[in-house]
């Protein structure tokens, strides 16, 4: 098949990683013919294609295919997909992210591609949003999702949400989890005194990790509200933040207000090929998003044998089993936040035996081969004939 994928920006983030695994899936194991459309990867969270190595795929750069909404560019952006899609006739369409699923889908439906599909890796309208801006976003999904054949979720509640907000049936979504490379993961633990010895971290600390960009909505306060009680109970707790972003000022400026600095590290921006030796280096993962449709560093840190502790939000709960292979949290509950981490920080047993049972239950589920494959089959099984109607 001719496959083309559309996603706004390759930036280092969970649904670009997916998207490319995805292509070279295709070519490696289908023999595809396969294309990536993207725009520019601006901003502090880096690019995903530098470094990539041999893509064995072609890449298309559409300059005015940003994450804003700007009219001008929306519409540039728009006649550049319909030119690349009119050239490289594709069978499928998958398009990614909101703006490039939007107008990739659009782009795709007008020129009667056989089969698209757009992933949702998370919802683009939230309770967190202004009311006025949650129904303009609701609209624009439910006006996209008429010009796709099928959606494909990275979680059940992705689903859940999106039928519930009156998006599309139920009918028209498969979930398929977002895939990844789990070997490295498996031998996370090689590293584990080298990079915390680059961390300034010993064998006596307890280590709790968050791996998200520092953004709004990622939780990073409610970690730092909660390492106070944390810390007070448990003085050999050290936390590590894995990412950067334009929060990173304002969160070291809350630390130094709360005598914390001294416990918490910023790894600053790292590739992905160093998140399997930053999750070795810690004891326990937190993650406090107030919206994500299923991070990725949730079956991540499973695979690498350490336990979660999770708001429950979203996807979360597909992965973290409360009880089993870590803790869920109601959301913006700092109180029992803190008590999970400290219940956890100091019953090393509790930890291993989390650990593995998730490593058992995430391994196979996630690796990248078993999404494309899933996904190869969904395009498929679509109308290939007869175009869109």
């Amino acid at each position: 098949m001719r496959i083309a994928h559309i996603i706004t920006r390759m930036i280092i983030g969970g649904a670009q990683e997916n998207t490319l695994l995805c292509c070279r899936d295709l070519v490696q194991l289908f023999g595809d013919e396969t294309l990536l459309v993207t725009g520019p990867a601006l901003g502090p969270e880096g690019d995903l294609l530098t470094g990539a190595g041999d893509l064995e795929f072609p890449v298309e750069l559409v300059p005015s295919l940003v994450r804003p909404i700007h009219p001008w560019h929306d519409l540039r952006a728009s006649r550049a997909l319909r030119r690349i899609l009119r050239s490289f006739r594709p069978d499928v369409v998958h398009t990614h992210s909101a703006k490039a699923g939007w107008l990739g889908r659009w782009a795709a439906w007008s020129l009667r591609v056989p089969v698209v599909v757009h992933t949702v890796h998370g919802a683009p309208f939230h309770p967190y949003q202004p009311a006025p801006a949650r129904e303009f976003f609701r609209r624009c999904e439910q006006f996209a999702a008429r010009r796709c054949h099928h959606l494909v979720s990275v979680a059940d509640a992705m689903t859940d949400q999106l039928v519930a907000a009156g998006v599309a049936p139920r009918d028209k979504f498969t979930t398929v989890y977002s895939g990844m490379e789990v070997e490295p993961f498996l031998d996370a633990a090689r590293e584990r005194a080298a990079t915390r010895a680059a961390l300034g971290l010993d064998a006596a600390h307890v280590v709790v990790g968050k791996i998200a960009r520092l953004f709004h909505l990622k939780g990073h306060g409610d970690v730092i509200a909660a390492a106070r009680a944390v810390i007070a109970q448990c003085p050999d707790v050290r936390f590590v933040f894995v990412g950067d972003g334009v929060l990173r000022p304002a969160l070291e400026t809350q630390l130094a207000a709360a005598g914390l600095t001294p416990y918490v590290r910023f790894t600053g921006l790292v590739p992905p090929t160093r998140i399997p030796a930053l999750l070795g280096a810690m004891d326990v993962l937190v993650h406090a998003s107030l919206r994500e449709g299923l991070a990725r560093a949730l079956p991540q840190a499973l695979i690498a044998g350490k336990p979660v502790v999770s708001y429950d939000v979203d996807g979360a709960r597909e992965v973290v089993r409360d009880g089993e292979t870590g803790y869920l949290i109601p959301p913006r509950n700092v109180q029992a936040l803190a008590a999970a981490l400290i219940r956890l920080a100091q019953q090393p047993d509790l930890r291993a035996r989390f650990g593995a049972t998730g490593r058992a239950r995430c391994t196979d589920q996630f690796r990248h081969e078993t999404m494309t494959r899933q996904l190869h089959a969904l395009y498929e099984r679509l109308p290939s004939a007869g175009g869109l109607g």
